[in-house]
């Protein structure tokens, strides 16, 4: 043992918390690599063991499983949450995580665990605005993430874009093909990090270097479009077209309902006062930048899929010239995957505030993060905060052409590699993925009959719908 490594271990002896001291000097005398570790999971779960489903007695049928999920929502917006979720079976597996996490736990884990984003399928990526105002491609909503098993992620993301193809007209062989490459390319994105310095693999492939890695050349003319519209879509330019400018010159919110509406002065009040506590989520050097704005006016605004019918706000803030910057303020429910993870033989984790859980999980995901994400309480409820249209845009899975699905899911299963070995070893998954496509063969055949499952499951919440048995607002 090194001196240093001595000087360390005798810290840890004496109660000093040394975090590292474990990977320092006591690694070398365990006698077996991440990478060998890795390897012997295969003899506790095959790698061909993950194409297996198995739908136990107890599986909530769809309908019921989405009337649960709507429980603490605002009852006058599940009809639009139940209407989106009933247009395709693609929109179905989006806002059905909660279903999809109890059928997971019931499937073979390896026991490997990351932060994952547990709703991980093909339309939650998406470009976003960094610091500078450059473009970034990664994973873009962490309303469920958790430290679980990597391979929900993986098989959640092949299960959507088999379904994403489908809906794309893309034949069956294609479809499979898209859930057969993003698991390739994941594998090999794992081997690939797992060989880099550690420093070189948290910040590898870069977005300029993405398309090249994952020879996703087809997919460049759609990806230069939605890149085009996002560096358009801006706190200003929402401004500008959701708020009217008063005589003394201020702004405020005009009401587009069902999507938009002004609230209450009190309710308003609530959520501006809620700020203070937010702004010491903050790193220090952030809040000079927001002492020079001031708040304006709230507005309520529906948000996507899964996530309608909780509570969400738009903040105007407005500089000394005038100028927007919009902050969403957006409830933080306890991730639908919490109640699985024991099953999987996960521990669940006791979480302080669901705002900090979604945004921290954000943070080690991604390479970049929005440097005003924080969390925040109004009237006792947990919220994220973070801007608002900072120039987010996101290629839809399901209206691309057919011979771009493959490169869609070739780029995504790079993206989400890269997510998990933020905190988890890439040498340990790239140890049990391995070189031989037995991975790759698996979940594609497990994301094509979850696919059917789910198809199945959409065929029940549509007929609930038609029966009046489950309030749907169809096309909003």
């Amino acid at each position: 043992m090194t001196e240093v490594g001595a000087v360390l271990e005798a810290q840890a002896a004496a109660g000093v918390r040394v975090p590292w001291v474990r990977g320092f000097a006591r690694w070398p005398v365990e006698g077996s690599s991440p990478k060998e570790k890795g390897k012997a999971l295969r003899a506790r779960v095959r790698r061909g063991a993950h194409a297996e489903l198995t739908l136990d007695a107890g599986r909530p049928d769809a309908a019921t499983a989405v009337v649960e999920s709507n429980r603490g929502r605002l009852p006058e917006l599940t009809p639009i949450r139940v209407g989106r979720m009933a247009a395709t079976p693609f929109a179905f597996l989006r806002g059905s995580a909660g279903l999809m996490a109890y059928d997971l736990a019931r499937t073979p884990v390896t026991g490997m665990g990351a932060q994952i984003c547990g709703d991980a399928h093909a339309a939650n990526f998406g470009l976003y605005a960094d610091a500078r105002g450059g473009l970034v491609i990664d994973l873009n909503d962490f309303d469920e993430t958790v430290h679980g098993p990597w391979e929900w992620d993986l098989k959640r993301l092949a299960t959507s874009l088999v379904l994403a193809g489908r809906e794309a007209g893309a034949d069956e062989d294609s479809c499979r093909k898209a859930a057969y490459d993003t698991v390739g390319v994941y594998r090999r994105t794992v081997r690939l990090l797992a060989k880099l310095p550690v420093l070189d693999a948290w910040n590898a492939i870069a977005d300029e270097e993405l398309v090249s890695h994952t020879d996703a050349h087809d997919l460049l003319g759609t990806l230069e479009r939605v890149s085009e519209k996002a560096r358009a879509n801006t706190s200003g330019r929402f401004a500008a077209k959701s708020t009217e400018v008063l005589q003394d010159g201020s702004r405020r919110f005009v009401d587009a309902p069902p999507v938009l509406r002004r609230v209450p002065d009190e309710e308003a009040a609530s959520v501006v006062t809620s700020l203070e506590e937010y702004l010491t989520t903050l790193s220090e050097d952030r809040l000079p930048l927001l002492a020079r704005y001031a708040a304006h006016d709230v507005a309520f605004r529906v948000v996507g899929t899964g996530s309608v019918g909780t509570r969400s706000y738009v903040v105007l803030l407005l500089d000394h010239r005038g100028e927007p910057l919009v902050l969403q303020v957006k409830e933080a429910r306890p991730s639908v995957l919490l109640p699985h993870l024991a099953t999987a033989g996960f521990e669940a984790p006791a979480v302080p505030h669901e705002g900090r859980r979604v945004v921290l999980g954000q943070k080690r995901m991604q390479v970049v993060s929005d440097i005003l994400l924080g969390w925040t309480s109004v009237d006792g409820r947990p919220y994220q905060v973070r801007q608002f249209r900072n120039r987010k845009g996101s290629v839809d899975p399901a209206a691309l052409a057919v011979d771009q699905i493959d490169d869609y899911a070739r780029m995504t299963g790079a993206l989400l590699a890269r997510a998990h070995t933020h905190t988890a070893d890439p040498r340990l998954i790239a140890g049990y993925c391995g070189k031989s496509e037995e991975l790759d063969e698996a979940i594609a055949s497990f994301a094509v009959t979850y696919a059917d499952r789910t198809e199945a499951d959409h065929d029940v919440l549509v007929a609930a719908v038609r029966a009046g048995r489950i309030a749907a607002e169809l096309g909003v």
